[in-house]
């Protein structure tokens, strides 16, 4: 069995070209008995560990000179270790392997992928949300097999969704009652019945993690009438709810799949925090995902992904404009326009069929309930904000179907529509709340308000002029090709000739006429399906998470130590006195650079001493900063991120050495630490602050 290197199809051993899209097979080295084969497999892949190991040996030390012996001896350990554990583990892929099978590149990073019996990930979304899971052996026979669950009834519409609005419902004691269209619909008829004060609403609650800088586990939420509940807790409720909807499904299929076969995937925007992103991994494991089962995705890269496994055909405007997204060397745009952000990043095709990132993440919060948010400000100068919050709170059921209308029209408005366009409104409640709190009826609400040349009733329909309504996109259009823009202005971008548009919000056709005349000379394509993109490649991200090879860092990391002051090289105003000795505090030991490329897996080792004598634990303190070089980290271009706290069990006169080894280059931040004197290694957590 090998894999094409082009459309990552599987083929038979006797093929020599690819059976789907005809490419050659990749050459083999010399020597066909499978002992030399899986050999020299195996040398390549130890070379391979014996390179990052050697560019990662390269320690600079906070602990005392006098100890250096002992540091150099334990660091060597530390690299043996290390090789050793990734020797035994490549072992052991290839005993388990079937014999008669030979290894490409590919195949082995899907053999370290492909341990779980399913993948199933889950897109957390501003507005909607839902689920798709696929078997390890049908990403293997056919990756594009993916299943989405197609249940979700929108209610009174009728209609069947492949996604759910973004809705939880609690009771009085803040427990779990109903999730997405149930939630919607139950809580209209509590509101019907008048105990609405004895439950909790939330929705559209994932933007509380946008640009948020004070995010802990002990932050609260309010709900729609203002209550509040700690947000890890509605968080996790509302992934829990999707965690049980999709067991219940393979329950019902007679699957016999269990929450330890299945590899879970958490879909995050990319330009969010790490502390963001951290937030939301307690939050699914709250919900009852095992850590080890978890992967965070970051959106635009699953939709990069996704776009690799597509056919041509399957790319709205790839064909007629020469379409080679999947060339070696092919630079392109991926622009992720979701319910809440709009999410850019820049990938490269390399020539070993990964990707890498040439533009960390980039973007605002300009995705499709912005427009909502224009379209409430209309309505708000017409009948006024007290009547607005009215309406919501007394016909929630009413408030819900005005949106759901518009978000029709939001997707189907045509850059070329001329005249009135037209959507239902619960007319019969609004008009009664405008004669009831405003002492007139809707129809003379608006004939004295800013819009009567642009807008008109006829029954329960509302006609709101074209030229209106295209002004309503206008600010949300504007700042997402302003986004493009920025980014394609950087000189290491000025090839990119290709800009993919993904997510719900990319489905609005005047979105997509916005940035094809914006941007004349770019190929502009859009995926069928373009808001399953994320949702679907983070299925495929979790059955070949190394897809991404290297991404560009959005900070400067560095954690906060103190070390001897050096008047020569030391702010003397941060000198303080440590058991009588002068330390110099605040230092930024930096880790990474900003706009560094990374590769995935990259590890940064230090050596450091943990003081005190009944010291049980010991917190690295993590900081970020906009700066490449930061000296101290009160600077105004740091900020704290956190802390990764290790277990201490060796307590001693004087510092204890330890050994941290930092991953970056992957979705999340990690490390791995090791008291030298007992050799006890612990995976760190990393705490909010």
């Amino acid at each position: 069995m090998w894999v094409c290197l082009n459309c990552h199809e599987f083929n038979s051993p006797e093929n020599e070209n690819c059976l789907a899209c005809h490419t050659a097979r990749p050459q083999s080295r010399t020597g066909s008995a499978k002992g030399r084969r899986e050999n020299k497999v195996s040398s390549l892949f130890l070379d391979g560990i014996k390179r990052s190991v050697d560019k990662t040996a390269v320690v600079r030390t906070r602990r005392p000179a006098s100890e250096g012996t002992l540091e150099q001896r334990q660091q060597t350990d530390d690299v043996e270790k290390v090789t050793e554990h990734l020797v035994q583990q490549f072992k052991h892929l290839l005993s388990s392997a079937p014999n008669e099978q030979k290894f490409t590149r590919h195949d082995l990073d899907m053999l370290q992928m492909t341990s779980h019996m399913l993948v199933a990930a889950v897109d957390f979304g501003t507005t909607y949300s839902g689920y798709a899971f696929s078997f390890r052996h049908e990403f293997k026979d056919d990756p594009l097999k993916i299943h989405a669950n197609q249940a979700w009834n929108a209610g009174g519409r009728s209609l069947l969704s492949l996604k759910t609005p973004t809705c939880l419902l609690l009771n009085k004691n803040k427990e779990f009652v109903a999730f997405g269209y149930d939630a919607e619909n139950m809580f209209s008829d509590i509101v019907m019945e008048g105990e609405q004060n004895n439950y909790y609403y939330f929705h559209r609650f994932k933007m509380k993690l946008h640009n948020n800088k004070h995010i802990t586990n002990e932050m609260v939420l309010k709900d729609i009438s203002g209550k509040q509940v700690l947000a890890l807790d509605v968080f996790s409720l509302a992934i829990k709810a999707l965690v049980k909807h999709l067991l219940d499904l393979l329950e019902n299929r007679g699957t016999n799949v269990e929450m330890k076969d299945i590899l879970w995937v958490l879909t995050v925007p990319a330009i969010w925090s790490d502390a963001a992103k951290r937030f939301m991994r307690n939050s699914a494991e709250k919900a009852g995902i095992p850590e080890n089962n978890l992967k965070i995705a970051l959106e635009p890269e699953a939709a990069s992904i996704h776009s690799q496994y597509l056919p041509t055909k399957k790319l709205i405007g790839a064909e007629k404009q020469g379409f080679t997204m999947t060339e070696p060397g092919t630079k392109y745009m991926v622009v992720d326009l979701g319910g809440g952000t709009a999410d850019i990043t820049v990938h490269k095709k390399l020539s070993n069929g990964g990707l890498e990132e040439l533009k960390h993440a980039t973007g605002n919060d300009c995705g499709g309930t912005s427009v909502d948010g224009h379209f409430f400000q209309v309505l708000t100068q017409i009948v006024g904000g007290p009547l607005i919050k009215i309406f919501e709170e007394e016909d929630p059921e009413g408030y819900l179907d005005l949106f759901r209308e518009f978000e029709v029209v939001k997707r189907t408005i045509h850059p070329s529509k001329t005249g009135k366009v037209n959507f239902s409104i619960p007319f019969v409640s609004l008009n009664e709340k405008c004669k009831t709190h405003l002492g007139e009826t809707l129809p003379e609400v608006f004939l004295a308000s800013p819009f009567k040349d642009d807008i008109s009733f006829r029954g329960d329909k509302m006609r709101i002029d074209v030229e209106l309504m295209k002004n309503i996109f206008k600010p949300s259009i504007d700042n997402i090709t302003s986004l493009i823009q920025s980014v394609l202005d950087s000189d290491a971008l000025i090839d990119v000739s290709q800009i993919l548009l993904v997510g719900g919000f990319s489905e609005c056709l005047l979105i997509q006429d916005a940035i094809k005349t914006k941007f004349p000379n770019k190929k502009v394509i859009i995926p069928e399906e373009a808001g399953l993109s994320v949702l679907k490649g983070a299925v495929l991200f979790g059955h070949r998470p190394f897809y991404i090879e290297s991404r560009k860092m959005k900070y400067t990391y560095g954690i906060e130590l103190k070390d001897h002051f050096d008047s020569s090289e030391h702010d003397r105003k941060r000198l303080v006195f440590v058991d009588g000795i002068e330390y110099c505090d605040k230092i930024f030991e930096k880790l990474v650079t900003i706009n560094e490329t990374v590769p995935v897996g990259s590890t940064i080792n230090r050596s450091y001493s943990a003081t005190g004598t009944t010291t049980e634990t010991d917190e690295f303190s993590f900081f970020i900063s906009t700066d490449e070089d930061p000296q101290y980290t009160d600077e105004d271009s740091c900020s704290h991120l956190g802390t990764l706290s290790i277990p201490l069990s060796d307590p001693c006169e004087g510092g204890r050495p330890i050994t941290a080894m930092f991953y970056f280059g992957g979705t999340e931040i990690a490390l791995t630490a090791t008291e030298v004197n007992s050799g006890i290694q612990y995976e760190a957590n990393f705490n909010l602050i």
